[in-house]
């Protein structure tokens, strides 16, 4: 299915701007309309009032991750030259110097102004208000591939090499919890009520494990899903739950989305439906908040909007080399996305439209 093929106008191309080359990463301030941006140039970049603002000024090296911390008071950012750069206010208040190190993972505290950031097999917490780090994670077996906090501060979450490790934020001396796979972890997330933890693998598969049982056991039994045609590139999951009680999982490999959905029969464990649509690499997929709407960006140029991730509703274009990341405003009522070619588009819901 192409875009001409399709009416609905549930979102419509509100901006479209340029940075000088690949777009890397973007994230929404959780409180406003102001979107960063960072490239492989090394440029950050600020939407707002639809103009963009330079924060930093290209450098050749990349930036690669970008976060606001949950009261979008503080911004990080890592890249290639090792430096993790932390801004309030617009102002550079913390430079953290890591070189050689590159910092291609981060990720703020959902509650607290901690962030923890990737540095070669370990992961460092550092602390906003003291402007200390904290804490030093050994990952041991490989760089960490993914970091991703539990929504309530509780427990952080690393990938890699062999597994997730999971640690008590109460207690960093405490031994972290592990889910072992015999592979590489490449993606790992936890749902929003915290009940679940998601690992998308080199493998081919799909690993969830219930928290209750990963945190109690010395070995909990998993969920194992198969039969993917490539590693898993992407998970999200939906931040509301279905009729049966539980959020959907969403996965990508190759060009082919899967969505899993826990079944009420316990026999059964979770259940897929395999949305195609895209005819080359997906590189980020998200579901809009309070929805069961998930878009997809694809390499093919493609943004597919999936209605009750099931079906396409919309596909949006614009970026000349295909879309390299995305990200929906906290609102649910802007999707911003990156393109390989630098272009940075944003779309805003249409006010005739209806999502879901």
């Amino acid at each position: 299915m192409n875009p001409s093929t399709l009416n609905s106008k549930e979102f419509e191309q509100h901006f479209c701007g340029t940075l000088s080359d690949y777009v890397t990463a973007i994230a929404w301030l959780p409180q406003n309309t102001i979107l960063v941006a960072a490239s492989a140039a090394g440029e950050v970049t600020l939407w707002e009032n639809d103009e963009l603002t330079t924060l930093q000024t290209g450098n050749d090296a990349s930036v690669d991750c970008v976060a606001f911390s949950h009261d979008g008071q503080f911004l990080a950012v890592g890249g290639q030259d090792g430096r993790v750069k932390i801004w309030q206010n617009r102002e550079l208040i913390a430079t953290l110097e890591n070189a050689p190190a590159w910092i291609d993972k981060l990720a703020w505290n959902p509650i607290s102004n901690q962030l923890a950031f990737s540095l070669g097999r370990y992961v460092q917490v550092w602390d906003a208000d003291t402007r200390e780090i904290i804490v030093t994670l050994n990952f041991e077996s490989s760089s960490p591939l993914g970091i991703d906090w539990r929504r309530d501060g509780q427990y952080l979450a690393i990938c890699g090499h062999q597994g997730v490790k999971v640690w008590n934020c109460q207690d960093w001396n405490e031994k972290p919890h592990i889910l072992n796979i015999p592979s590489v972890s490449i993606a790992t997330g936890w749902s929003a009520d915290g009940k679940y933890l998601a690992s998308g693998n080199m493998d081919r598969t799909i690993t969830v494990v219930e928290t209750q049982l990963l945190t109690s056991s010395d070995d909990p039994q998993p969920w194992v899903m198969r039969g993917f045609p490539g590693k898993i590139r992407q998970l999200t999951w939906s931040d509301i739950i279905n009729q049966n009680g539980s959020p959907l999982l969403a996965c990508s490999s190759v060009d082919g989305i899967v969505v899993w959905e826990k079944s009420p029969d316990e026999s059964v464990g979770w259940e897929a439906t395999v949305l195609t649509n895209h005819v080359d690499v997906i590189n980020a997929i998200a579901f809009a908040p309070n929805s069961f709407l998930l878009a997809s960006a694809g390499t093919d140029g493609w943004i597919c909007l999936w209605k009750q991730a099931k079906q396409v509703a919309q596909i949006l274009t614009g970026a000349s080399e295909g879309f390299s990341c995305l990200a929906w405003h906290p609102q649910g009522k802007l999707l911003a996305a990156g393109s390989k070619d630098g272009e940075l588009l944003i779309w805003s819901k249409a006010t005739r439209g209806h999502n879901n």
